[in-house]
């Protein structure tokens, strides 16, 4: 596949911002010597986005007949891209376009997997009420992957095309589409680093549901965790059984002395648990070879 980037921006009813965010990505890029693509996934707009990015020459449109989701945007994106490397950012303005060709540079110089945007920079606005649960999903997220991920979904990141259709299967529709290639391509091993960039306040109305969204994403780390660490999935399970089982027979062996039907049922459980975690992880190492 050709070298090069290909800017996908999904949009859905961003009639308000579109057409300058596209223009300023394409003067970003310009003043480059890269390679370069815009990509604008209409994903059944109904407020006259979709004849604004008619208008626009120059950039490749995909329209979705019905609104899909962010993910499903994306993945649509994937498929059209022409370019090995990837760019996603919104149609919002709420990221720094300007940064696109700088990040980019570094994502060539350091032959990264991915470079995320993360919204840890000066300038940040960034609501109270997705901060909360999202300080929870982090830890989650780190202790799956085993790494310290300071901004698991931003929306502005780079990465290879190639590394990105391994986790194809896994992308949900939704707003989660970040997060699955986060934690999957730490979770293989492959080079990734974050970047601060400020984060600017969106116009217009979110298009996340707090509550919805966040047990969506708490969901889907679980999914993520047994598809490429389940013996971490396990683990908890198994201490809280061990411990469990533990403090019965110290009870029924010094105490009792005698043993009781907890002193066998709550090993035995134990032992169920750590079996099935080691299949499991055995499993998916032989399958991800």
């Amino acid at each position: 596949m050709e070298e090069g980037l290909s800017v996908i921006i999904p949009v859905y009813n961003e009639s308000n911002s579109i057409l300058t965010t596209i223009e300023n990505v394409r003067v970003y890029m310009a003043e480059t010597d890269i390679n370069w693509e815009i990509i604008a996934i209409n994903d059944g707009s109904d407020d006259g986005s979709e004849k604004i990015l008619k208008d626009i020459p120059d950039i490749k449109l995909v329209s979705h007949k019905m609104n899909r989701g962010y993910g499903a945007s994306l993945k649509t994106g994937l498929r059209n891209a022409g370019f090995e490397n990837i760019c996603i950012t919104d149609a919002d303005e709420t990221y720094p376009n300007a940064r696109i060709p700088e990040l980019y540079e570094v994502f060539q110089e350091n032959n990264l997997d991915m470079l995320v945007g993360s919204r840890t920079g000066e300038n940040i606005s960034y609501p109270l009420i997705k901060k909360i649960p999202k300080f929870f999903i982090i830890k989650l997220a780190n202790y799956i992957t085993n790494s310290r991920i300071p901004d698991i979904n931003s929306g502005l990141r780079i990465f290879k095309k190639n590394r990105a259709m391994e986790f194809f299967h896994l992308y949900p529709n939704g707003f989660s589409f970040t997060t699955t290639i986060t934690c999957g391509m730490l979770s293989r091993g492959y080079e990734v680093e974050f970047h601060p960039i400020d984060y600017f306040k969106r116009e217009g109305k979110s298009k996340i549901h707090p509550i919805r969204d966040t047990v969506g994403f708490f969901k889907l780390l679980l999914k993520i965790a047994l598809y490429f660490n389940p013996f971490k999935f396990f683990k908890p399970i198994i201490i809280i059984f061990g411990l469990i089982s533990i403090g019965f027979l110290v009870r029924d062996l010094f105490y009792l002395k005698d043993l009781t039907q907890g002193s066998i049922f709550f090993p035995v459980v134990t032992l169920i648990f750590f079996s099935l975690g080691l299949m499991a992880d055995l499993i998916i190492k032989h399958s991800h070879k």
